[in-house]
C-alpha cells in the first residue's frame, strides 16, 4: 500500500502499449537452440532477446534509464535490468547488473542463476537492489494486457504479455503471425511521450529483426 501511495503522490504515470510480431525471434531460437545448448550448456530462451532489445532501447533513449533525485536528473552509466520473478512466496525482482555489457549467453546464465536462487529462497537483498529499469513478464501467466507498476526510484517499467496467433495483412495477404503486446509505464515528470514512443519502437524493431543488433542499426 505504501508503494502505491508513494507512486500516486510523487509520480505522474502514463501508459503506452504497442504490439510486436515474434516470428523472427522465434525463428532465431528455433534455428540456433541446439548449437547454443551445445556451446554454452544452457537453453536459449526468449528473455535474453528482450533484455538485449531493452538495452538497445535504453541506449537510444537514455532518459528512460535516468532517475529524478530531488531537483536533479541523474543519468546512469550502466544498464542494470530488474527481472520480475514469480516464486512460491511471491514476486521478487533480482537485478542483471551491467546488462549492456553482456551477450545472449551471459544474460541467459544470469537469469537462470537468479531465478533458481529466488525459487530456492536464497536471493539476497543486495541482489534485488539498484536496478535502473524493470521487465515484468505477465505473459507466462496468460496475461494479454496489463498495467505494470513502476518500481521506485526507477522511472519506467516494461510489461510483456502472452503470445497469440492473430490474422495480419502482410504484402496484401491475410496470414497468421505470433503477436504480443508490450506495455510501458513511465514517469511523465521525466519522460516525454516522444521518448516513450521511440523506446517502444526500438524494442519492436529489434525483436522483429534481431539482425539489427549485429549491424548496430
Amino acid at each position: 500500500m505504501n508503494h502505491f501511495l508513494f507512486l500516486y503522490n510523487n509520480f505522474i504515470l502514463l501508459l503506452l502499449w504497442r504490439f510486436i510480431f515474434r516470428t523472427n525471434l522465434m525463428q532465431l531460437r528455433s534455428d540456433y537452440k541446439d548449437a547454443f545448448l551445445e556451446k554454452h550448456g544452457l537453453k536459449l530462451g526468449f528473455m535474453s532477446g528482450f533484455v538485449k532489445a531493452v538495452v538497445s532501447g535504453l541506449q537510444h533513449q537514455p532518459i528512460i534509464n535516468a532517475v529524478i533525485n530531488g531537483e536533479d536528473i541523474i543519468y546512469r552509466d550502466d544498464v542494470d535490468i530488474s527481472i520480475a520473478v514469480g516464486t512460491p512466496k511471491g514476486l521478487v525482482v533480482p537485478v542483471i547488473r551491467k546488462a549492456d555489457r553482456m551477450n545472449f549467453a551471459e544474460i541467459e546464465k544470469e537469469i537462470s542463476s537468479l531465478a533458481k536462487k529466488a525459487n530456492d529462497g536464497l536471493i539476497s537483498i543486495d541482489e534485488m537492489a539498484g536496478g535502473t529499469f524493470t521487465i515484468s513478464n505477465g505473459g507466462v501467466y496468460g496475461s494479454l494486457l496489463s498495467t505494470p507498476i513502476i518500481n521506485p526510484p526507477q522511472s519506467a517499467i516494461l510489461g510483456m504479455h502472452s503470445i497469440v496467433n492473430r490474422p495480419m495483412v502482410v504484402a496484401g495477404n491475410i496470414v497468421s503471425r505470433p503477436m504480443m503486446y508490450i506495455a510501458l509505464t513511465y514517469d511523465h515528470r521525466l519522460i516525454d511521450g516522444r521518448e516513450a514512443v521511440y523506446f517502444l519502437r526500438r524494442i519492436k524493431d529489434v525483436v522483429e529483426d534481431p539482425r539489427r543488433l549485429l549491424l548496430d542499426l
